[in-house]
């Protein structure tokens, strides 16, 4: 047994319920994997939006089939279109991010109740970000990746090892979450519309038909403007060259490390803290 893993098992005596929360990203997954079996209650959550991607949810069912326990999805009846009912079809936007707050943290505040809670988060020791921390005095964070120092290429190689590999959206797009989060930089957004042209439409049907005259996903430009041929081909002739600017820097570094970066050069919001996981 390795010091991670006497660490973990003392986690476990800890009086309470214990809990990851997925989000169908590589980080949260791989904490799956490294706490698998050594937390026996551990508690496996994933609240779902009703707007993932299909690699997404097929991603959750070979973890699942992985890790032999249930994923508890959340949100069985109340997904984004009826919390876009219920705000009078006000979309969410970075400033007003209804979407977190009622398809993520309230369903998982609801779910635990009062019980004392151990949550454990994937951020990881390479990160400048605390993630979401709950104010709810029940809800205790707990940070494996920090306390390890666990960094990317560790996650990389627990996925590796466990034989998931990444989710195979990791080649075009660097968060998991809603399929038009306007946290998407504007390669991903091609990506969604060359992968998923139906996800595609109904984005920009949101955009033109809820948003009004003046709302864009993408904030600087309309989806209708973005999906122009000459517009996709700026930005993939861009994309490109960010990817060899970075390859350049770190040649030693995987493909999917160098779209990331490149991902991060054109637009380094970092999104979601939930939903980036």
């Amino acid at each position: 047994m390795t010091d991670h893993d006497a660490i973990i098992r003392s986690w476990a005596e800890r009086p309470g319920r214990h809990i990851v929360n997925l989000s169908g990203g590589k980080d949260s997954t791989a904490l799956a994997i490294l706490l698998r079996g050594k937390i026996p209650q551990l508690e496996y959550l994933f609240c779902d939006t009703h707007k993932e991607l299909p690699e997404t949810y097929e991603y959750l069912n070979r973890l699942e089939a992985y890790l032999q326990r249930p994923i508890i999805r959340l949100n069985a009846q109340r997904g984004f279109d009826h919390w876009l009912d219920m705000y009078g079809g006000m979309l969410p936007s970075p400033r007003v991010r209804w979407c977190t707050r009622k398809l993520k943290i309230e369903p998982f505040e609801a779910y635990v109740g009062d019980d004392t809670i151990w949550s454990y988060v994937g951020i990881r020791a390479d990160e400048a970000r605390s993630g979401y921390v709950s104010t709810k005095p029940n809800i205790h964070p707990v940070f494996p990746y920090k306390e390890f120092g666990i960094t990317i290429s560790d996650v990389e190689r627990l996925l590796e090892t466990s034989g998931l590999g990444l989710p195979s959206y990791y080649e075009w797009r660097q968060r998991s979450g809603c399929t038009f989060c306007f946290y998407q930089r504007s390669h991903e957004w091609v990506g969604l519309k060359e992968r998923h042209p139906e996800a595609f439409e109904e984005a920009k049907a949101y955009e033109t038909e809820r948003g009004g005259e003046h709302f864009y996903w993408r904030q600087r430009e309309s989806l209708a403007e973005l999906e122009q041929p000459e517009r996709i081909a700026q930005i993939k002739r861009e994309h490109q060259i960010r990817i060899e600017l970075e390859r350049k820097r770190r040649p030693d570094r995987p493909l999917i490390e160098l779209v990331g970066a490149a991902l991060d050069d054109e637009d380094d919001e970092q999104g979601c803290d939930i939903c980036h996981l």
